[in-house]
């Protein structure tokens, strides 16, 4: 393995629920080896990028009542091609080249579950969204 590799592996947290047997599929041992930790690893970047997606959009989500916010967040995530193409950028940057060439092969798939976690991950980080104070003049 390459200094890249074993860097980026390093770095990322370990999460002792994302287990890895031989009875999983190949897109289930990949989802828990690799985006799990890294979505985890980039949760705090990702909280940050939305509130700025928020921001770039007059900051409509705050006037929502809850199931609304919920939502504005799958919208976000399944709707909008340009904020989900950076998602993910975000995670797929993260990869190594050897997870990159098992990513490729199911890219759709993966996709797919990458975009469930980082949903999960908004959704219960939205108490992190909350209205911000307003700027004293």
């Amino acid at each position: 393995m390459n200094d890249r590799s074993t860097n980026l592996k390093s770095i990322r947290p370990i999460i002792a629920n994302a287990k890895v047997n031989p009875t999983m599929s190949a897109d289930e041992c990949f989802q828990n080896a690799t985006l799990r930790p890294i979505i985890k690893m980039q949760n705090h970047l990702l909280i940050m990028v939305f509130k700025n997606y928020i921001s770039k959009r007059k900051n409509v989500f705050y006037d929502l009542a809850l199931p609304k916010q919920l939502a504005y967040i799958d919208q976000s995530i399944n709707k909008d091609m340009k904020f989900r193409n950076s998602i993910k950028g975000m995670i797929i940057g993260q990869f190594t080249v050897e997870e990159y060439e098992m990513y490729i092969q199911n890219s759709s798939a993966l996709n797919k579950r990458m975009m469930n976690i980082v949903k999960e991950r908004l959704v219960n980080n939205i108490q992190v969204f909350s209205q911000p104070l307003a700027k004293a003049i």
